[in-house]
C-alpha cells in the first residue's frame, strides 16, 4: 500500500506558488520548493516529473483557477459597478494588501522559459479582457473601455512595484479602491 502524501495538493500549490511569486522563475531553486513544502527533491521529482518547468507550469494553472474566481463578479453580476467593487476586494485579498508580489510580473522575469512566460501572459490578458468587458457592459465605447482596462492593470501592477520598492501598501489600497472609477464611465459619460 502506497504511503499518503505528507502534503496534500492544495496547500502543495499555495507554498510554490509563494516562492514562485517571491523568486520568479530562474531565482527559485528545487531546493527553495523544497525547503517551503518539506518534501524531499525525490518526492518533489516524484509529483512533478518534469522539475521545476512543470512546477511553475501548475502554480501559473493555480493562479489562472484563482483569478477566474477574482474576475468572476466582474463578469457575471449584473450590477457592473457592484461586480467592479468585488472583484477590486478580491484582488487586493489576493495580493495581500499589496504587501504580495505579483506571480504575473516574477514569472516574466528573464530566464523564465518561453512556455512558462506565454502561459503569465495569457493570464494577463484574461484580467485586461474581462476589465474591459466590464467596462463596455457599464457604456463605454470598446476603444475606450480597451484603454481603460489597460491603464486599470498598469496602475495596479505599478502600485504592487511600488510597494515592493518601498514597501508601502498605501498606494496598492488606493489603487485598487479606484478601480471602479478608472473602469467604469462617469456619469458625464453615460
Amino acid at each position: 500500500m502506497a504511503r499518503p502524501p505528507s502534503i496534500d495538493e492544495a496547500d502543495l500549490l499555495d507554498l510554490l506558488v509563494s516562492v514562485f511569486r517571491e523568486k520568479g522563475f530562474d531565482g527559485t531553486a528545487i531546493g527553495d520548493l523544497s525547503a517551503v513544502s518539506g518534501l524531499q527533491r525525490a518526492s518533489l521529482y516524484h509529483r512533478f516529473p518534469d522539475g521545476k518547468e512543470q512546477m511553475a507550469d501548475v502554480v501559473l494553472a493555480k493562479v489562472g483557477k484563482r483569478f477566474l474566481w477574482i474576475l468572476e463578479p466582474m463578469r457575471e453580476e449584473g450590477d457592473v459597478a457592484k461586480g467592479v467593487e468585488e472583484t477590486a476586494r478580491r484582488l487586493g485579498d489576493f495580493y495581500g494588501a499589496g504587501a504580495l508580489s505579483c506571480v504575473l510580473d516574477t514569472m516574466t522575469l528573464a530566464g523564465t522559459p518561453e512556455k512558462i512566460r506565454e502561459h503569465a501572459r495569457a493570464l494577463a490578458r484574461t484580467w485586461i479582457d474581462a476589465m474591459a468587458e466590464a467596462s463596455r457592459r457599464a457604456g463605454r465605447p470598446a476603444d475606450e473601455a480597451t484603454r481603460a482596462a489597460k491603464d486599470a492593470f498598469l496602475r495596479i501592477e505599478g502600485a504592487l512595484v511600488l510597494a515592493r520598492v518601498t514597501g508601502d501598501t498605501e498606494v496598492f489600497a488606493e489603487t485598487v479602491a479606484l478601480l471602479p472609477g478608472i473602469l467604469l464611465p462617469g456619469p458625464e459619460e453615460g
